[in-house]
Order: C-alpha cells, then structure tokens, then sequence
C-alpha cells in the first residue's frame, strides 16, 4: 500500500478517507470558510469549496478528483471541471469547484463529503512533431464513426423533478 503525506491546513478539516475496504476513492470533506456552517451554491453556479487538507503526491502520480455518484445523482452536485487534477508536485490546498446542475439551489455543509480523490499513476510523454502520422483503419473519422448509431428514437425525455419535456428526441 502506497503511503502518501498530507497536512492539515485547518484543525477543523476531516481527513481524507474510504467509504470501505475496497473503496479505490479517498473521501473529500468540505471545510467552509469565514465561520460559516455552509456554503448555498445557486442553481446553475459554480463555488469554489476547500477542503483545508494539501497532499504530497509521490513522484509519477497524480490525484484525480472525481465527483461522489450520490451527491451527483441525487443532488445534480459534482466537480464542474468533471475529473480534477492534483499534480504531484502542487502543495497547496485542495479545492473542488461543485457545480450544481440543478435548477434549485444547493447547500453543501461544513464536513461533507463533496468528491473523492484516486492516486493514480501516468506516463510522461515527451512529443514530437513529425510531417505525418501512421495511417490505421479509423483513420481521421471522429465523434460516431466507430459504428454508433445516429437513428432517431422517439424517446421521452424527462426534467430532473420527472416532467415529461414536449418536443425533445433523443439521439442514441
């Protein structure tokens, strides 16, 4: 098990942790600023919300924040970049900017666990520019040449409160 070092920026911050066992994401808590017992994130916005916690990512490693499923899907609260990135060799504090998809607004509470955390290694590249690139069967074919299909359904869509929404297809 990789041992990583990380500091308490506040005494109040809650150190990362998993759900479980086999949990492969570390929990990331909300420390709210200023005094303050929460933080109202308006619908559509997004708030920059701190954890009080910096980590010393090992060398070839990087942290990648990912949003927590029940607070996305049931409260429409998840990371607005989608997977955040903490590089290895980034000391400051880790900040998660949570965006509410909803159209109410949304109140994140001190100590609550706003997104979670995988350490995960990458490669290191160094590129090259050349005049051409190796040809393959795919070619320059971009979004849906792989075989998707673009046929209409006539599906119902719904809103996040279940309305069925008139005039909207879906593509699948």
């Amino acid at each position: 098990m990789m041992k990583v070092n990380y500091k308490k920026l506040d005494d109040k911050a809650v150190t990362p942790s998993c759900g479980s066992e086999y949990s492969a994401g570390m929990d990331l808590s909300a420390l709210i600023q200023n005094g303050a017992k929460a933080q109202r994130i308006p619908a559509g916005a997004t708030v920059k919300i701190g954890t009080g916690i910096a980590m010393e990512i090992p060398e070839g490693y990087f942290g990648a924040i990912f949003a927590r499923s029940g607070m996305a899907t049931k409260r429409g609260l998840r990371p607005a970049n989608c997977v955040g990135v903490i590089d290895s060799d980034y000391r400051g504090e880790i900040i998660v900017p949570l965006r509410n998809d909803t159209d109410k607004c949304e109140t994140v509470r001190d100590g609550d666990r706003i997104a979670q955390m995988i350490i995960m290694p990458y490669l290191g590249v160094e590129l090259k520019e050349v005049g051409e690139l190796n040809d393959t069967e795919r070619g320059v074919g971009g979004f849906g040449s792989t075989g998707v299909s673009t046929e209409i359904y006539g599906q119902m869509c719904f809103d996040m409160n279940g309305n069925i929404m008139d005039g909207v297809e879906t593509s699948i």
